[in-house]
């Protein structure tokens, strides 16, 4: 799996690599059970702080994608990515809020959103920018 991070990017170093390895987890090249390298193998990899590699560990176990074993490792849920409840549903819609409603105000139609994240989880399928 390739990561490339955008230092230029608003998106905090962290939140990138997270959101790589979920969607390394969406297109299958990372499978429930597998391991991800320490800390401090994947910092050296990517030419990045430990303390980042941890904190994007860290979201991820918080969400529940990965579990930390301390002295063994990290690893893709072992047993798969759960179902999302209604409550996580909730809690991404009003992550979403304010990106539709730029649209919004920025006069898009509801049907060219919807095309936004209709091609956006095609690209993410297909490992495309």
């Amino acid at each position: 799996m390739f990561i490339e991070i955008n230092s230029n990017s608003d998106v905090p170093i962290y939140l990138q690599l997270a959101h790589q390895l979920m969607e390394g987890m969406v297109r299958g090249e990372l499978k429930a059970g597998d391991s991800l390298p320490s800390v401090r193998a994947f910092a050296n990899d990517l030419g990045m702080n430990m303390h980042t590699v941890n904190k994007a560990y860290h979201y991820l176990e918080e969400k529940e994608l990965i579990q930390i074993v301390a002295k063994s490792g990290v690893i893709i849920q072992p047993n798969g990515i759960p179902e999302a409840s209604e409550e996580k549903k909730q809690k991404l819609a009003a992550q979403l809020r304010p990106y539709v409603t730029e649209g919004l105000v920025l006069n898009l139609q509801e049907e060219e959103l919807v095309q936004m994240v209709r091609k956006l989880v095609q690209n993410i399928e297909e490992g495309n920018e």
